[in-house]
């Protein structure tokens, strides 16, 4: 099977007062960064409506900025400027699911595409977890949650290749499994990611992109997409790559990620490297809407850094609660 897009690895990436991880062997996590002097950071309250924001900034080089303070963020929603109660700079601990494409159209990349996700697995840190999933006409979870570096290489390198591409059903699932990871206070927080290794185009999900992308933006992810352009020919211009191209834009910017399109393969390691270093240097405010409205309208967001040359990123919006 010939594919244009011969390779993506996608990190979803989701952190806020909301989400968290509860798992058995679960190392602690680290204690978040004390607030400065007069400045006392929010009691954690379950069920309390804070809008979380994993943020990226970056300078004019595009090096990491990770020195700025609270009094430096400015963020609006939908215009209007928002009061920052919840700021963390601390190195979060990861939740990671690792989902690899097992399809027939992998084959001549799957072993790289495996030592790439082990490597990524290897810079886990004792209270960082990850599970691995495999897809190809079927999703499959071939590692629950773990910090075992061991078991998670195990279960990776025992993927074949085989059988059509699901991406748009394995990242539904993917999602909706964060969805069920819910933190009960503060030391629970940790930032989540989910790396998947595709050929980009989807086959034979039952799902349409569209009802994918909604529950991407209401998951309070952010998706690094990486679509490695195929070398066998001038087929990067094909309907096929171009569908598959806007999928992993489209994921990327809605979601506050990056997307990637590298042309050789051995350039995995080093960009699952950037967005190992890009999870390690974020930022992670929240705020209490002024909007009181229970509307379930599209709220946009928009984050400036008070630094001259800096840009920062997040996602772009997110749903308002309803009332039911």
């Amino acid at each position: 099977m010939t594919r244009a897009l011969v390779l993506t690895a996608a990190v979803i990436v989701s952190v806020g007062a909301s989400i968290g991880l509860v798992a058995s062997g679960q190392a602690p996590p680290q204690q978040p960064t004390p607030p400065p002097p007069g400045r006392q950071q929010p009691a954690f309250r379950a069920g309390v409506e804070l809008v979380s924001l994993n943020v990226t900034v970056v300078d004019a080089a595009n090096h990491y900025a990770t020195d700025l303070l609270q009094d430096e963020f400015n963020v609006f929603e939908d215009g209007i400027k928002q009061d920052v109660t919840f700021f963390n700079k601390t190195n979060l601990p990861i939740a990671l699911s690792v989902l690899l494409d097992t399809s027939a159209s992998m084959e001549n990349k799957l072993q790289t595409a495996q030592d790439a996700a082990v490597g990524f697995a290897k810079r886990l840190r004792p209270q960082d977890l990850a599970e691995v999933i495999d897809f190809d006409s079927r999703v499959a979870v071939l590692q629950n949650f773990t910090n075992n570096a061991g078991e998670l290489e195990q279960a990776i390198r025992k993927t074949s290749a085989g059988g059509s591409t699901s991406l748009y059903n394995a990242v539904y699932i993917a999602l909706k499994d964060l969805k069920k990871v819910v933190a009960k206070n503060t030391e629970e927080i940790r930032r989540q990611a989910l790396v998947l290794l595709s050929d980009g185009e989807d086959t034979s999900s039952l799902l349409p992109f569209e009802e994918v992308l909604d529950l991407a933006k209401r998951s309070e992810t952010a998706i690094y997409t990486i679509g490695l352009r195929a070398q066998e020919g001038p087929e990067t211009g094909t309907k096929g790559f171009k569908e598959a191209e806007f999928v992993l834009k489209q994921l990327a910017q809605e979601t506050g990620g990056r997307a990637f399109f590298p042309i050789q393969v051995s350039e995995l390691s080093g960009i699952y490297g950037q967005i190992s270093d890009e999870l390690s240097s974020q930022y992670t405010i929240g705020y209490t809407s002024r909007n009181p409205r229970r509307d379930g309208a599209w709220r946009r967001i928009v984050v400036r850094v008070n630094r001259p040359s800096m840009n920062a990123r997040t996602k772009q919006g997110y749903f308002a609660p309803t009332s039911h």
